[in-house]
């Protein structure tokens, strides 16, 4: 992967980069000739409108999914033949349901080692699939059951939930989370790591809330340790699995500056995670005794893809070293700094070395300010044009103000 921005200043006299880099005015003469400072103001923010917006949108979206999810907790306690001990169930399936999500949260946070996405585009997700997916996609499921049930039967009208319904809606709503970051946050979204760490995050919080429903049918009839067992032990990574999909997909749109890939890539993504989907629900619903060899297959294809993941971290790794290279050389980073920036344990090295806080956001800025120069880079090569290349001068001068602020603070 070469750097396509060029030799930096001083080595053939041209600057690497192809946007303004703020040369300093000739001050102007005013009055005697005294020359008066001109001070040069913050660029605005590149992506604040698409920021705002999309928050807006988050918030609408999670208003609906409480009122939903709170309707449909409502109805599953009341409607049942024993509210009181179905409430009871509900709250034990509760527990069961989010106990074991710090080991789940925890997986993927391990894995995006080299720039990991902010906790509160993390929360975001996770919210996203709990609320507001778990609510649209309820909604729609139980309008799909109660028509094809009265109109060809329960059998049918529980194929068409388990195998068609719950696949497209539930994958479609999770989808949106990705789609959300993928346009309003371009700056949290850098390519494939992201959309599988996104689309992890908002399966498992739908995976939490689903499981509630799951597990307190299974108390009311005594079988709450073998469901346990079969979706919190044995398939908790079903999932994260499907969306995944859809975040790879969103993830290569990123990646690419090609037209074509930028929409078939996110489809093709979405299509496929509904597929695996649907394939999970129709072999226990169609051919239970088959189950046991399914999830056989489908734990090797888990361990498969966890193995894709850990080498699409490396490759992220990789690349944030190669669009800081140069940088050395400019005088923007150390080599020192470098490899803390490119350490899969700099961070933590930050948080016990006494550079806490201040050292962690700077290894953030690096890498953020690498990433952009790499969708930078593509864009310039595809003759595109990406917001990425309006961050890059912030990003320097953020990471500047950082590293004044861990020198000052640095033992002398």
């Amino acid at each position: 992967m070469n750097n396509p921005y060029g030799s930096p200043p001083g080595r053939h006299g041209h600057a690497p980069y192809p946007y303004p880099q703020h040369p300093q005015a000739p001050y102007p003469q005013h009055g005697h000739g005294a020359p008066q400072r001109h001070v040069p103001q913050e660029p605005p923010d590149p992506d604040k409108r698409r920021r705002v917006v999309g928050l807006g949108l988050w918030i609408v979206g999670m208003l609906a999914g409480v009122v939903l999810n709170i309707l449909f907790t409502m109805a599953e306690i009341f409607l049942s033949k024993a509210p009181g001990r179905m409430l009871s169930a509900v709250l034990t399936g509760a527990l069961f349901a989010f106990l074991p999500l710090g080991f789940y949260l925890f997986v993927p946070m391990v894995l995006d080692r080299y720039d990991p996405e902010p906790w509160w585009c993390l929360a975001m997700a996770f919210l996203w699939g709990a609320v507001v997916a778990t609510g649209f996609a309820g909604m729609i499921n139980t309008g799909v059951h109660i028509v094809f049930a009265g109109l060809f039967g329960p059998k049918v009208g529980n194929f068409m939930t388990t195998v068609v319904s719950a696949p497209l809606s539930e994958e479609l709503f999770k989808g949106l989370a990705i789609l959300g970051f993928f346009y309003f946050l371009r700056r949290e979204f850098d390519g494939v790591v992201d959309g599988i760490i996104y689309a992890t995050f908002c399966a498992l919080g739908f995976a939490a809330v689903e499981n509630v429903s799951y597990y307190a049918r299974a108390d009311m009839a005594d079988q709450l340790g073998t469901t346990f067992f079969l979706r919190g032990v044995l398939a908790p990574w079903g999932h994260p699995l499907y969306t995944s999909m859809t975040g790879i997909g969103f993830g290569i749109a990123r990646e690419s500056s090609r037209t074509w890939v930028r929409w078939v890539a996110p489809i093709g993504g979405f299509f496929v995670g509904v597929f695996l989907h649907a394939l999970w629900n129709f072999v226990p619903t169609v051919i239970p005794n088959a189950f046991v060899v399914m999830l056989l297959f489908w734990l090797l294809f888990v361990a498969a893809f966890f193995c894709i993941i850990v080498a699409l971290v490396m490759r992220k790794g990789r690349t944030i070293r190669q669009f800081l290279r140069d940088e050395v050389l400019l005088g923007n980073l150390s080599q020192d700094e470098l490899e803390l920036v490119c350490s899969p344990v700099g961070r933590i090295k930050c948080t016990f070395d006494g550079r806490g806080a201040e050292g962690r956001a700077f290894i953030r800025a690096a890498s953020r300010l690498a990433l952009s120069k790499w969708h930078t880079a593509r864009a310039m090569k595809g003759q595109k044009r990406t917001i990425s290349a309006d961050f890059i001068g912030p990003l320097r001068r953020e990471l500047a103000t950082l590293r004044a602020a861990l020198r000052a603070k640095a033992p002398r």
